[in-house]
């Protein structure tokens, strides 16, 4: 069994044997165990456009109402790996490395981060993440990297700089957050090797 911490009601680890599903109805701030967890915090306080955000609405950055520690402590203390947007303010704001290349590398806590891009596991966008996992078992990852202007889609209705004739399709919010079922399947497994760590 793995828990999935804030994830959507319905979406890829909705009724899946062996996952325990949190979503924002059971507040996974309130996880306390006992099982490995796949932990996908809310981005929207922490990405690139969380600046933007806060100064034309004053809305913080960083006030995520405490969801990212809450996952990165679930995280460290259950064992599990951890997904958020590539360049991630959230990161630095709680002590972890950036990935600086491809591959896992190793962080000071014991844990390791990997930058990878979920266009490789069925994305229609590039969608560049960051992962942190601790406890588990380091697979290999599909470390390609899709050019920015060869991604099938766009991530989202803003933001993004390219040319006035580019007819690629801008995706919604639900398309954008979506996560490929391939690398929900990655997620699962690294989560699952806890349990294959602690019976050795």
């Amino acid at each position: 069994m793995i828990a999935a911490l804030f994830v959507q009601k319905g979406g890829c680890y909705w009724n899946l044997p062996g996952v325990d599903p949190w979503d924002e109805a059971r507040d996974a701030r309130l996880y306390d165990g006992p099982h490995p967890v796949v932990a996908h915090p809310p981005c929207a306080r922490w990405c690139r456009l969380a600046g933007l955000v806060e100064a034309r609405w004053g809305i913080k950055r960083g006030d995520d109402g405490g969801t990212f520690a809450s996952a990165l402590s679930s995280v460290r203390k259950w064992g599990g790996v951890l997904e958020h947007p590539a360049y991630s303010d959230a990161f630095a704001a709680h002590g972890l490395s950036a990935p600086t290349g491809p591959g896992w590398q190793r962080t000071t806590d014991g844990g390791s981060v990997a930058y990878v891009e979920q266009g490789r596991y069925g994305h229609l966008a590039k969608k560049a993440t960051w992962l942190y996992a601790f406890g588990v078992e380091l697979p290999p990852l599909d470390m390609g990297v899709i050019a920015d202007n060869q991604s099938k889609a766009l991530v989202s209705w803003c933001g993004n700089h390219t040319r006035s004739d580019d007819q690629r399709p801008r995706l919604s919010k639900k398309a954008r957050s979506a996560t490929p079922k391939a690398f929900r399947d990655l997620l699962i497994g690294i989560a699952e090797s806890v349990n294959t760590r602690r019976a050795a």
